[in-house]
């Protein structure tokens, strides 16, 4: 559930320096089958912060057990993530829960092919957000 809250804006700035950090980890990184798995949760936290960011910078916040599924759906109602790229970060999102719940190993040729286009949302997302943390100042 997607619920109203006050602009946080100093909560959306901490939150997006991790997402700097974070692109920072996973660039350091080679794509090993050992690796893989760390990796790609990680670009799946870098698009979830990032669309948390911009819910904050819109007074909004996701709760629930839904609300990793819902940030995502956001971005694309707001026209920020276009169908496809929602589609790729649920897929994400679902490649990650397997991961963290269920303890499956992520496969290599996975991030390989999806690799340049998660790049190309998390930059897409990455100036939305600069643009909403400018207006905020």
């Amino acid at each position: 559930m997607i619920i109203k809250i006050e602009v946080d804006s100093e909560r959306a700035k901490s939150i997006y320096k991790m997402t700097l950090n974070r692109e920072k980890f996973i660039k350091a990184l080679e794509i090993t089958q050992e690796s893989v798995t760390i990796i790609t949760e990680n670009y799946y936290e870098v698009i979830l912060e990032l669309g948390t960011v911009i819910l904050f910078t819109e007074g909004l916040k996701a709760t629930g057990e839904s609300a990793h599924r819902e940030i995502i759906d956001y971005l694309g109602k707001i026209n920020i993530m276009n169908p496809e790229e929602v589609s790729i970060s649920q897929d994400l999102r679902l490649k990650r829960n397997y991961s963290l719940y269920e303890g499956k190993q992520i496969n290599k040729e996975y991030l390989i092919q999806k690799k340049s286009r998660l790049e190309e949302i998390i930059l897409k997302l990455r100036k939305a957000v600069e643009k909403r943390l400018n207006k905020i100042h």
